[in-house]
């Protein structure tokens, strides 16, 4: 059955990638552009002892660099885990557990009825090796161990106790060590605790194993084996060992940051990441008033077939997934306003799906520059089993707030991608998504992975729109606070920025962005402007450490914006507000605007039907 018939709707999703702990700091570090891509941290390996910056060099990497996940609360106790397991359980598994329930809490359904989770199911691209899996390897190397240091002349008295120091250094086998180090177990976890009947189970297709799952998740609702599925990617393994596959390989870049599409683009870098999205039949998901990402309009896979080179790229077999994808969605893919690109970085990849993309949009569009290209990789790295689900997740979000989101680390397209005579440009900034007049806004999303296999995933917006406060990305609002003294007004900020850190974070800080306190003229206060409860939580920290630092003082201010008085200014006169002349305009001078106010984009995207 064709999707376009039986559309799929996005209900709920979750994440954790580099740099973002959650799904509102994902978009909101797409849009600020920022680059997650840092040196290796020690918590994964010794940069001294496995880096070299020549390639060829046996036993080490030329990368030193990568994109990380931040650090993560994890209650064991909340998903029925003995705290004993944890140093036997993949790291993949546990938070796999954290985004499962985000997800599930974002689409409304974590305390659902049991007729709706006896028909939800839980598919996932999982990699086919857990970090687990090498350090209970490492131990079972004793042998190995033992007849090195009798070759060398080690006392035999002395050497089982260094063969046990060794050992120690690993983790221990046991009876949970198995199902610890397991991939499938990544989705078993997940229906277990949320107590899920449908289909459990994880794909591995390499970098595409995401919208593999997404594809057999898709399979589970349209022959109605299911009613709503999880689904999405997982990949945990930043580890000494990915890095000497990639390098060995070659895949790496020779460069400090990923630059997929640009002209110094050298290779990939990699980065770890979870994303999951809930995905309901679009009819039922109007039916229960569920809240709407975006809907999934047609999907496409192929295999490359008989090529040069198991790992190697071939533009005919990614042509092949999309042409399916949009025959799957029913329109052409030239009404298609934004692509996600797999854009990985490396010369022979981007060349590859150049040609792809320039192949098959250009027989249906001689139009120029007109849709917008990107990769998130430039941001967070690949993140390998999890990248389409990282695209995907950033083309729901775009369609949702209706904004192209950029890419980074662009500084001269590589002319080899022949894109400036094609209907594609690289999107560099955040602009407003102005659609063709009567047309929805699309999207498409590619994901290919060692040993040819390809997806090509297209959505489209959720057409109603929507008149609520529903947007991810907040400007920043001003915030207040006020004590008798200086000690009080401390104390105050403290408790605050607590607050703003615990359960309850979100509705704490409406309150405060809301509730502006009549702070009495006697009494101490600061104020700043903060676009979310952690930056408000670090404003007030750092707040509380200026004033310690000047008890006594009359005012102070910090270079972040933060802005301190002992008491108020007892000023005479009538607040004025004063509007500056017109002033010279200049390009994109209404963007901002167009991206936070849904009514400025619709007033401007009708002024631009007018004017074509």
């Amino acid at each position: 059955m064709k999707l376009h018939r039986n559309p799929i709707a996005i209900v709920g999703m979750a994440s954790i990638f580099p740099e973002a702990p959650n799904l509102q700091t994902y978009w909101e570090n797409i849009l600020n552009k920022l680059d997650c891509v840092i040196d290796v941290p020690p918590s994964h390996w010794s940069i001294a002892e496995y880096y070299d910056p020549e390639p060829t060099t046996p036993d080490k990497t030329y990368c030193k660099r990568g994109a990380f996940m931040p650090e993560v609360d994890f209650d064991p106790l909340e998903f029925g885990l003995p705290p004993n397991i944890l140093e036997v359980t993949d790291t993949s598994q546990l938070l796999s557990l954290v985004v499962a329930r985000d997800a599930l809490i974002d689409a409304g359904y974590l305390n659902a009825a049991e007729a709706v989770r006896e028909r939800t199911g839980c598919v996932l691209g999982v990699g086919g090796g857990q970090k687990l899996v090498s350090p209970l390897n490492s131990r079972l190397q004793y042998p190995v161990w033992t007849k090195v240091l009798r070759s060398v002349g080690i006392p035999e008295a002395d050497i089982p106790p260094i063969v046990e120091k060794m050992k120690a250094a690993y983790v221990k086998w046991e009876e949970n060590s198995f199902p610890g180090a397991l991939g499938n177990v990544v989705s078993g976890r997940i229906a277990n605790r949320f107590d899920l009947g449908g289909i459990n189970t994880v794909v591995d297709a390499a970098c595409a194993s995401s919208l593999s799952a997404v594809n057999l998740a898709i399979g589970e609702l349209v022959n109605h084996r299911a009613d709503m599925m999880i689904t999405g990617g997982v990949d945990t393994d930043n580890s000494i060992f990915m890095y000497m596959c990639f390098s060995k390989t070659p895949a790496f870049s020779r460069g400090d940051n990923p630059r997929p599409f640009d002209v110094e683009s050298s290779g990939m870098m990699v980065g770890e990441g979870i994303g999951m999205v809930v995905l309901k039949r679009l009819a039922d998901a109007e039916r229960d008033g569920d809240r709407i990402y975006a809907v999934i309009k047609g999907i496409g896979s192929s295999s490359d077939g008989r090529y040069k080179s198991i790992y190697a790229p071939r533009s005919e077999g990614q042509e092949r997934a999309l042409r399916r994808a949009y025959e799957d969605a029913g329109f052409t893919p030239d009404t298609v306003g934004f692509i996600e690109a797999h854009g990985t970085g490396t010369v022979a990849g981007d060349i590859a799906e150049a040609q792809t993309l320039v192949r098959t949009f250009g027989d249906f569009t001689d139009r120029k520059q007109q849709i917008a290209l990107g990769s998130v990789k430039s941001q967070i790295g690949h993140t390998k089993a999890a990248a389409g689900a990282a695209g995907l997740i950033k083309a729901a979000l775009a369609l949702h707030h209706k904004v192209l989101p950029p890419m980074i680390n662009i500084d001269q397209p590589n002319p080899k991608l022949k894109l400036d005579d094609s209907p594609f440009y690289l999107n560099i900034e955040s602009r407003p998504w102005l659609p063709p007049e009567g047309q929805p806004r699309r999207a498409g999303v590619s994901a290919f992975g060692f040993g040819g296999t390809n997806f090509h995933v297209v959505l489209e917006e959720y057409t109603p729109e929507q008149r609520a406060h529903y947007r991810l990305n907040h400007t920043a609002q001003p915030i207040v606070v006020g004590g008798s003294t200086p000690a009080d007004l401390m104390r105050e900020a403290e408790a605050l920025s607590a607050a703003l850190q615990a359960e309850g974070a979100a509705q704490k800080f409406r309150e405060l962005t809301h509730n502006s306190p009549d702070v009495p003229l006697n009494f101490a206060r600061v104020g700043f402007a903060a676009a979310s409860p952690k930056e408000a939580a670090e404003m007030l920290r750092h707040a509380v450490e200026m004033i310690r630092a000047k008890p006594e003082a009359e005012e102070l201010s910090h270079p972040k914006g933060i802005f301190y008085r002992r008491a108020g200014m007892n000023l005479e006169g009538r607040v004025v507000a004063l509007f500056p002349g017109q002033g010279a305009q200049y390009l994109e001078m209404g963007r901002e605007l167009a991206l936070n106010f849904p009514e400025v984009r619709e007033a401007y995207r009708s002024l631009d039907a007018l004017f074509k």
